[in-house]
């Protein structure tokens, strides 16, 4: 039976702390203080009658028990939101937004040009297009707060009840200013070591891919390191030094081609890796979804062919 004691709140603190494995992280995100986070979890536990959460060196875990609910408590948001909306869009002349999160690989290359063509179907279901690192926005597809996400698949531990549709690959590039000293040259990874590098941070999309092409050379990870998602910092950067940047090529194809940025010669075959379509398992699209989604293949074909 279902407690009356049981709100809203409960759901949304129990799921924010799973998925971030941290209380201040959960904290942050639902921008309340660690105590009311801990409270929240405390009394959901005594509603439920079992212990959801246990701590190993001080990062809390799920225990079995919050295995099992913490599926059923995101599947819970999603139907909530989902009748939220449903319920606006029948009172409302406007349709629902198609809600699109999108990874920086896609953002300068794929995304604007299928937006251009679904914004041709003139359907009144605008676009609305979030931005934000892989486990945030995973995160919001599996609450239903997204209607897909675009950019490099996750790796697999991350794909639980998700399925990805793959569009094209693409290698990650050593980017560095035009005229850096590096340039036209053919060089190994371990060139970058004494220059400044820009790296996504842990928990990105590419990171584990960048870990391991160090490791294939035996190398330690670079000493002068930058850990950064922001494009514009990134850009700026080494636009004005002499750092490198590894990063996506599809971030800085544009700025490859017109020359204002090169790409070093370093081996990067191995960094290769799908970009595509995240959905939940078993989802069906809106009639607007699907017409950006078609739209999506077509941009994807045409950059498959080059």
């Amino acid at each position: 039976m279902l407690s009356s004691a049981l709100r809203l709140r409960h759901l949304r603190t129990f799921v924010a702390v799973a998925r971030q494995g941290s209380v201040g992280r959960a904290a942050d995100e639902l921008a309340i203080t660690q105590p009311a986070v801990s409270k929240a979890i405390k009394e959901l536990e005594a509603i439920l009658g079992a212990p959801l959460l246990a701590r190993e060196r001080g990062k809390p875990l799920l225990s079995p028990y919050g295995e099992m609910f913490l599926r059923h408590a995101e599947a819970s948001l999603s139907a909530l939101r989902r009748g939220l909306e449903a319920v606006g869009d029948a009172t409302s002349p406007s349709a629902l937004p198609v809600r699109i999160g999108a990874l920086p690989t896609v953002s300068a290359r794929l995304l604007p040009a299928a937006i251009r063509r679904y914004l041709a179907h003139d359907l009144g279901a605008r676009p609305r297009i979030v931005t934000g690192p892989t486990a945030y926005l995973t995160a919001q597809l599996r609450e239903g707060a997204l209607d897909i996400v675009i950019g490099r698949m996750g790796e697999p531990e991350t794909m639980t009840g998700l399925v990805f549709e793959h569009l094209y690959s693409e290698l990650i590039v050593f980017a560095v200013r035009a005229g850096h000293p590096l340039a036209g040259r053919t060089l190994r990874p371990e060139t970058v070591l004494p220059f400044d590098v820009l790296l996504p941070p842990p928990g990105s999309v590419i990171r584990p891919t960048v870990d391991r092409l160090f490791a294939a050379a035996n190398l330690p990870a670079p000493p002068r390191v930058v850990e950064t998602v922001s494009l514009a910092f990134s850009r700026a950067y080494i636009l004005a030094t002499d750092a490198i940047w590894l990063i996506s090529e599809g971030v800085v194809l544009e700025d490859l081609q017109r020359g204002v940025l090169d790409r070093l010669t370093v081996d990067t075959s191995r960094t290769q890796g799908p970009v595509g379509i995240t959905m939940r398992a078993g989802d069906t699209p809106s009639p607007a979804a699907a017409i950006l989604l078609q739209e999506l293949r077509n941009v994807a074909a045409d950059i498959r062919r080059g």
